[in-house]
């Protein structure tokens, strides 16, 4: 069986590679003229359009701070940031970590149960681990809704949207710089046919210029919509986070309750003659930092 090669034009590929590479080194020339002051044939766009730009490269720059800083909150040692965005690039579920509450818990509960889970504070050691690991099961879950309703939608946005209007600029400004040297052409042309040449040159590139500009600013425009989208994943968020502080201040209050019990009574001291509470002495009297001074001033026996 005879398989047909497809075939190739020699001359129409060498013709293309031709104006591709006369076009890039055409942009360059440009581009190191403007920087270097060499030429005053600059486009420049009006003051709206210069708006619709910065207020889209500063959506850009502090939709990334938001992120990272929540990140940073979520999981704050940097090396694990890392990992899991290293899994998340090759498509692999995260790994399974404990937090820095859920081992405290696990070693509080090791130790309530080494001390003996029958005595006063082995049995208050297990209590607040088993707190603490109820904590840690809560800040897990923050973490999963916050990534959810907040991180995943902004970096989605940045993802699609802004990777959209960033590509879309590039080539903006790539035909800004065909259309600024098609200009410098026309004023250097020295002949009448050369001239017409350039002239033509320059009104493709105009419209070329004119076409990506309106592609440009119609999607810089409808940047203005999706605030109400990102107001919608902050309200997400902040009931999160509003949802999680009730529960860990939930545990807590029932643990505090649940200690009361077995909380010992407070030492007390005789101080020149009289029976007092030794932690309402020391902060009504003098306070713990003026303590020590004070400490052989007067006649101290325990009770």
């Amino acid at each position: 069986m005879n398989m047909k090669l497809p075939s190739f034009n020699v001359k129409d590929l060498m013709r293309e590679a031709g104006t591709t590479i006369s076009t890039q080194v055409s942009r360059v020339v440009q581009l190191t003229e403007e920087k270097l002051n060499l030429t005053n044939d600059k486009t420049e766009y009006d003051s709206n359009f210069e708006a619709l730009i910065e207020r889209q490269e500063a959506t850009k720059n502090l939709t990334e701070k938001i992120i990272k800083d929540t990140e940073a909150i979520l999981v704050p040692n940097p090396g694990n940031r890392v990992e899991d965005f290293i899994f998340e690039k090759i498509e692999k579920k995260k790994p399974q970590r404990l937090s820095n509450i859920e081992y405290l818990g696990l070693d509080l509960i090791e130790a309530g149960g080494t001390f003996g889970s029958d005595g006063a504070y082995g049995s208050a050691l297990i209590k607040t681990g088993q707190a603490e690991q109820r904590l840690g099961q809560c800040e897990r879950d923050f973490i999963a809704n916050t990534g959810i309703c907040f991180i995943q939608p902004l970096k989605k946005f940045l993802d699609g949207e802004m990777r959209t209007i960033t590509k879309e600029k590039g080539v903006l400004e790539a035909k800004r710089l065909d259309l600024d040297a098609a200009k410098s052409r026309v004023r250097k042309a020295r002949s009448l046919i050369g001239t017409q040449s350039a002239e033509r040159d320059l009104r493709v590139a105009q419209s070329e210029f004119d076409r990506q500009q309106e592609i440009t600013k119609l999607l810089l425009e409808g940047l203005g919509s999706t605030q109400s989208a990102h107001l919608r994943y902050l309200h997400a968020f902040v009931e999160s986070q509003v949802r999680y502080f009730a529960q860990c201040n939930k545990i807590m209050n029932e643990l505090q309750k649940e200690l009361a019990s077995t909380r010992p009574s407070t030492p007390r001291l005789r101080i020149n003659s009289e029976d007092v509470d030794i932690v309402d002495s020391i902060e009504d009297n003098w306070g713990y930092e003026n303590f020590a001074t004070h400490i052989e001033t007067v006649n101290i026996t325990k009770v």
